[in-house]
């Protein structure tokens, strides 16, 4: 049993363009000023209500809460009216197929929600190739190791199996947190130097590295 992980936006999927968006549409509708794509880029992976207190720090939880829900309504119109784009990065379903075809199970955890989760991974043809798909509808928001035990008890995976794979410090820490390896991917929302620090015992710059990394 090799069990991999994989975080989905900024790892599997390029979403930046439609989060950014609807961030800027939420703190619009609350009669706020957004922060820069830079800020908003910086909290991707958290869980919507942690990445609006990450955004609006002086917000109390209901506020938070409120916003989490206008952020929801504002994805899903722009999913509704064709304006969101989450292709596959470049790599990366021959990545998967190959892990796969080496005998590795499969399976995604997430900041996401199932029904955007479940979306994304159909548009693009790739929710066969996952045994387990945890997201933050039915879990704390990483780094709490939860989604990543769940994950390794569907799969009927062990920590010392299973490696965590994703573009963010949170994604390092909720590996770390279950006692697992983390690898950490260059084409995302963190730095390199972030994800080392975080605690990934490697970095990899394109999907080919990864799966050179993993087979290896």
């Amino acid at each position: 049993m090799k069990l991999a992980v994989f975080d989905c936006d900024g790892t599997l999927i390029d979403g930046q363009a439609a989060i950014c968006e609807a961030m800027e549409a939420t703190f619009a509708a609350h009669d706020l000023t957004a922060p820069p794509r830079a800020t908003i880029r910086r909290a991707v992976g958290l869980s919507l209500p942690q990445a609006m207190r990450a955004l609006l720090p002086e917000s109390d939880g209901e506020q938070q809460h409120a916003m989490a829900e206008t952020y929801k309504q504002a994805f899903r119109q722009a999913r509704t009216e064709g304006r969101v784009s989450q292709p596959l990065f470049e790599g990366i379903r021959e990545t998967l197929e190959a892990l796969k075809a080496a005998g590795w199970t499969l399976a995604v955890a997430t900041g996401m929600s199932d029904r955007g989760l479940a979306h994304c991974l159909a548009n693009n043809g790739i929710a066969e190739l996952f045994v387990s798909l945890q997201t933050a509808d039915r879990h704390p928001s990483k780094p709490h190791p939860a989604m990543l035990e769940e994950a390794m008890f569907e799969a009927g995976a062990n920590a010392e199996q299973t490696v965590m794979i994703g573009d963010t410090a949170y994604d390092m820490e909720m590996a770390k947190a279950a006692w697992v390896r983390g690898v950490g991917v260059d084409w995302g929302y963190h730095h390199p130097e972030e994800l080392m620090k975080a605690g990934a015992e490697f970095v990899a710059e394109t999907p080919d590295q990864l799966r050179a990394h993993l087979l290896a």
